[in-house]
């Protein structure tokens, strides 16, 4: 997964300006995935298989729009917290003006849980990575 795009596409499912067009349930999922510390690709970067699955590759791309919601919410995820610590992504390249959501919440217009474990994980995990 690479991070080398700096600003969401005109269809990415994190624009505000967008009108939507995934059903709730399916945003829903993608907040409680990036909560879960999964990454979600830009469909635009994606390969698809004969069932339309998509199908990561080298030239698969990080979600500019997910990444920017997460550095907006200072919640950066595993990916962006690995691919900080080996220099593969700068969150200062991100285009932070980009009209996305500021929460899972506000995205998924419900509540998305996740575990007070998974939290204080990442928060101990972000301490190690500012300590190097």
């Amino acid at each position: 997964m690479n991070f080398n795009l700096k600003k969401p596409c005109k269809d990415c499912p994190f624009l505000k300006s967008k009108e939507r067009f995934l059903c709730d349930s399916r945003y829903k999922e993608i907040a409680e995935d990036l909560v879960n510390d999964k990454s979600f690709s830009c469909h635009k970067t994606n390969d698809f298989d004969s069932e339309g699955m998509a199908i990561e590759t080298t030239k698969t791309e990080h979600c500019a729009g997910a990444l920017i919601m997460l550095e907006k919410m200072d919640n950066p995820n595993q990916f962006m917290n690995i691919g900080r610590f080996f220099g593969l992504y700068d969150p200062s390249n991100l285009d932070m003006n980009s009209d996305v959501y500021d929460s899972f919440n506000e995205m998924a217009r419900c509540d998305v849980e996740s575990t007070e474990s998974q939290s204080e994980y990442r928060k101990r995990e972000r301490s190690k990575i500012n300590m190097i």
